[in-house]
């Protein structure tokens, strides 16, 4: 797994790339109640808003992490924002992108950086 600076991990699934947020994230976050995903076929630039996560505590937005193409959206965190607090490392994924060059993921942190920076 790789993880950005804004709290957000990727995971490499074939010729994927699976987006969520961590785990320290949700903590930070609160209970979740709210989710807006993109739809799948949004081409995207890193950095670009491409989600919306809502709390009890805040509304955030959440981040391409890199440039790519959404092909997948987890639907069921829409359904059940929930999930997000629960298993924001595994089931509850936001979506998954299709990248041209996954050479990219190099120049995110491995875990034991992004441990360091949150550190």
């Amino acid at each position: 797994m790789k993880f950005t600076e804004e709290h957000e991990w990727l995971r490499v699934e074939g010729d994927l790339v699976v987006v969520g947020i961590t785990e320290h994230a949700s903590e930070q976050l609160g209970d979740v109640v709210f989710v807006e995903l993109p739809e799948p076929g949004t081409e995207v630039v890193k950095d670009d808003e491409v989600a919306v996560i809502e709390s009890v505590k805040a509304a955030s937005d959440i981040l391409a992490p890199v440039d790519g193409e959404i092909v997948e959206v987890n639907e069921a965190i829409v359904e059940e924002p929930s999930k997000v607090n629960e298993d924001p490392m595994e089931s509850a994924w936001f979506f998954k992108m299709k990248i041209e060059d996954m050479a990219v993921l190099d120049d995110l942190m491995d875990e034991a950086a992004y441990k360091d920076f949150i550190g």
